[in-house]
């Protein structure tokens, strides 16, 4: 098997010529060995460019700095829960840019046609992209949670459930930004998507503004957002409920893995148009 290195920083994998029929250990092998020379170029390349990454590490830190004095003013003690969760759930659907910028970049160097046409397949791409970007997603909560709790004493009950509930947003994350990412046909309609989409689903779920203050046809539909999820479900597991915590998990996950499907769906057709540059 042969690698070689395309513009925009992906790997192409192909067979070695005249190479025959692998046994199943030999094609399972040679696709692990493919994905892993994805992720360790695509992490090259995201960490190539880290201004963006700080960006996303650092404002969630500032908007908390800034907002939990109201909060708690106004909610008491638990008014630092909701501003670290507010600001982790709103920075965090920002940092979708990041997913489904790494995937349109390749589709405008036309990385990803060139690929097409090897054995790599459309999970392997996928993966490729994925592991990098999941990586920044987790330092990115464990940033921003590590803040509150070393800085303003947030109380966390079960360490463990809120790992679970990091884990299940920043899949359901990944998920969100990959079908993006692929369904968009220019930067332009990725930064709108991604801008405006954060904003609403941030306030639909609550995570800025308290359910019980938002008006009450907004607290109905709420529950369709995943940011809705992403808050009660990180609250749940600061505070040591395991049963709503893991039903939250289970939803979040539910929505990773259908975007994820879309995704997979989207790359093995093939993208239709040229997306504009």
């Amino acid at each position: 098997m042969h690698l070689d290195v395309r513009p925009g920083g992906t790997v192409a994998a192909g067979g070695a010529p005249g190479s025959g029929r692998l046994s199943e250990p030999g094609r399972t092998r040679d696709a692990l060995h493919r994905t892993g020379v994805l992720i360790r170029h695509n992490t090259t390349v995201l960490l190539h460019e880290p201004g963006p990454l700080a960006g996303r590490m650092v404002m969630p830190l500032i908007l908390l700095t800034a907002l939990r004095p109201l909060y708690e003013q106004a909610q008491g003690p638990g008014g630092t829960a909701q501003a670290v969760v507010g600001s982790l759930v709103t920075f965090s659907l920002l940092a979708l840019s990041i997913v489904g910028g790494s995937i349109l970049s390749e589709r405008m160097w036309r990385t990803w046609d060139r690929l097409r046409a090897t054995p790599v397949r459309p999970v392997e791409l996928l993966v490729g992209k994925a592991v990098p970007v999941l990586g920044v997603l987790m330092v990115q909560q464990a940033v921003v949670l590590g803040f509150g709790v070393v800085a303003f004493g947030m109380p966390v009950a079960a360490p463990g459930l809120l790992v679970v509930a990091c884990g299940a947003w920043g899949l359901a994350l990944l998920g969100l930004g990959t079908a993006a990412g692929v369904l968009v046909r220019s930067y332009g309609q990725l930064t709108a998507a991604f801008d405006i989409g954060a904003l609403f689903l941030t306030t639909l779920g609550g995570a800025l503004v308290p359910l019980d203050m938002l008006p009450g046809w907004l607290r109905a539909v709420s529950p369709a957002s995943p940011g809705y999820w992403a808050a009660q479900t990180l609250r749940h597991a600061a505070a040591g409920d395991t049963g709503p915590t893991l039903r939250g998990a289970a939803v979040l996950l539910a929505v990773g893995a259908a975007c994820g499907a879309v995704a997979c769906w989207r790359v093995a057709r093939g993208w239709g148009r040229a997306p504009a540059v």
